[in-house]
């Protein structure tokens, strides 16, 4: 499978400010960018399935633990992969709405296979 990220020209965000962007639809491309290391996107996408988990977990037994369980596996993993692997900071901290999206449209793309896993 081609990497979809291999023909994406390089950013840094130190010149790009992700607040700049007005719509999601501006903002997908540079978060994938933000991603491109593939230990980092394997983080996130651990990460977002386990708070799923957390969070069927959540629903079904009541117990409020499973949301602190949740919001500590989605932003654990992410956030490892991040400092650790890609070396840039989260756009979750200047963009955190959409890059709430944009981790669940990633990890959508890479249940499907369109994003390499």
């Amino acid at each position: 499978m081609p990497d979809a990220f291999a023909s994406m020209p390089s950013t840094s965000q130190a010149a790009v400010d992700p607040r700049q962007f007005k719509t999601f639809a501006e903002f997908y491309p540079f978060y994938l960018q933000e991603h491109s290391n593939r230990t980092c996107r394997r983080l996130h996408f651990a990460g977002s399935t386990l708070a799923l988990l957390c969070l069927f977990a959540l629903f079904i037994s009541g117990e409020p633990h499973f949301l602190l369980a949740a919001i500590l596996c989605g932003y654990g993993f992410a956030w490892s992969g991040h400092f650790l692997f890609e070396k840039n900071k989260p756009a979750s901290f200047k963009r955190p709405l959409y890059s709430l999206r944009g981790d669940w449209v990633m990890w959508r793309d890479m249940l499907t296979g369109k994003i390499a896993l």
